[in-house]
């Protein structure tokens, strides 16, 4: 017997039932009372999210959108997703099409995994997901909210048609800006007329949404110069989890000790080596430092940018460079640990085109950043507010080295920026205290009132 999905009306007309043996059962929702009892609710507000990642995906949208559609089920929700089949890397296998995760309903189209070698698979991969996406969002019943996030650029165009057609209140989570990443990086030129038509199509939707949730005030202030309108915008910084990441002492540390770092001082770049960061003054500072054998850069990650530290390790011989790959996220806690301070850049251009979520990672595991990028962003405004590491100007090559130095040198004064900086994290930037605001947001759009319960509810141990 064939074991197929297929979806259904339930008899009240209102939503969609999975049957199949692969279906998960959904419990009605629950609700922790602060002070401990639980009471069951019936299914309350329906949202749609939309993106190409998802669980159990690694990249950051898939993590942050998992985060966010899990907790939203926890407080009664009732959310589905369209994502791709495929996955952020191309060595993985394709997931089920339909599935029940965590309470939260999983719809995956078929898309090309072509990957990201160049432009035009880059693109086949978009369209293809775009085409899918479309068509599955306009056979699902109609949702109170659509929520669209920025990949691959401009699916929030599937929450326009969707406000349009059927009513939905559509947010757009902007992740990061497209096109404008690849106006202010050189890569396409807004005389191109298809350029040209992709930004206007791009500024209708971030003007047509009703809310637009941005990661922080600069980018905010690039969302303003696409006259939206102030009182549609919201600003949500992305996270990390205090579950997930947490730290972990030097002494004993597990990959510390399996990859030969026990006595090494450790300056980590983890994460996506994307067009938006700047790795030059990376690559000149361990060239300054190559004969301290106690100090080692490590670059864990994948990314386009990646070939050129490579290729810098090679060329100069940098024994002092190392490269690991990208760890599962039930490992994150150790992999981002095994660092005695972070490294984060960014590329001037994108200032509020972007906003590196890895600074919470590292604000999340104790150790103190070391920020190379604009004066005034997100990153390095969140860095001096918590008082957790250094920032510095592009080029500023002397600043960074005389910092690792005085790091390597003063093991207090690295464990001092990192305390506060787990503080920070955990007051501003932890997974319950952003989706919380995610609540209150979507309550207020809809007329939900907020689960003053799950708010008032203690978060834990730090």
């Amino acid at each position: 017997m064939v074991s197929a999905w297929r979806r259904f009306w339930d008899r009240s007309g209102r939503r969609w039932r999975f049957e199949g043996k692969a279906a998960e059962p959904v419990a009605p929702p629950k609700l922790r009372v602060f002070g401990g009892t639980t009471i069951a609710r019936p299914a309350g507000t329906r949202v749609l999210f939309v993106n190409q990642y998802y669980w159990p995906d690694i990249a950051s949208t898939a993590q942050h959108l998992t985060d966010l559609g899990e907790s939203l089920a926890k407080r009664g929700y009732e959310c589905h997703v369209v994502c791709s089949r495929g996955s952020y890397r191309t060595d993985r296998t394709e997931n089920p099409g339909e599935e029940v995760h965590n309470g939260v309903h999983i719809h995956r189209v078929g898309a090309t995994a072509l990957g990201r070698r160049n432009t035009w698979s880059r693109m086949t991969d978009y369209l293809s997901f775009h085409a899918g996406a479309l068509l599955c969002s306009l056979t699902l019943p109609r949702f109170d909210v659509v929520a669209t996030l920025t990949t691959p650029p401009i699916i929030g165009l599937i929450g326009t048609l969707l406000r349009k057609l059927k009513g939905s209140k559509h947010v757009f989570w902007s992740m990061d800006l497209h096109p404008d990443a690849s106006l202010a990086l050189g890569r396409m030129s807004p005389r191109n007329p298809v350029v040209a038509a992709l930004l206007r199509l791009s500024d209708t939707v971030y003007r047509t949404a009703d809310k637009v949730v941005v990661l922080g005030p600069y980018m905010a202030d690039r969302i303003a110069a696409k006259r939206v309108r102030l009182d549609r915008v919201a600003t949500i910084p992305v996270w990390s989890r205090r579950d997930e990441v947490y730290p972990l002492p030097r002494q004993g540390h597990p990959l510390r000790e399996q990859l030969g770092l026990a006595d090494k001082f450790v300056a980590m770049y983890s994460g996506n080596h994307g067009l938006a960061h700047s790795f030059d003054d990376f690559l000149q500072a361990a060239r300054r430092l190559r004969k301290r054998t106690d100090i080692v850069f490590l670059f864990a990650g994948d990314g386009p940018r990646l070939a050129e530290i490579r290729a810098a390790k090679e060329l100069y011989g940098l024994n002092n460079i190392r490269l690991m790959e990208y760890v599962p996220r039930e490992q994150l806690h150790a992999s981002l640990t095994m660092a005695d301070v972070h490294l984060i850049s960014m590329r001037r251009e994108m200032t509020g085109v972007v906003v590196p979520g890895k600074l919470y990672g590292a604000m999340a595991s104790g150790r103190p950043t070391l920020f190379v990028g604009p004066e005034h962003c997100e990153t390095a405004d969140t860095i001096r507010r918590g008082r957790c590491g250094y920032t510095f100007r592009l080029g500023d090559v002397d600043g960074l080295v005389k910092a690792l130095r005085r790091l390597a040198a003063s093991p207090d004064l690295a464990g001092k920026l990192g305390e506060r900086g787990r503080t920070a994290f955990l007051a501003e930037h932890e997974k319950d205290v952003c989706c919380a605001q995610w609540n209150r947001l979507l309550g207020e759009l809809v007329g939900r009132r907020p689960d003053r319960a799950l708010e008032l509810e203690p978060l834990g141990a730090a």
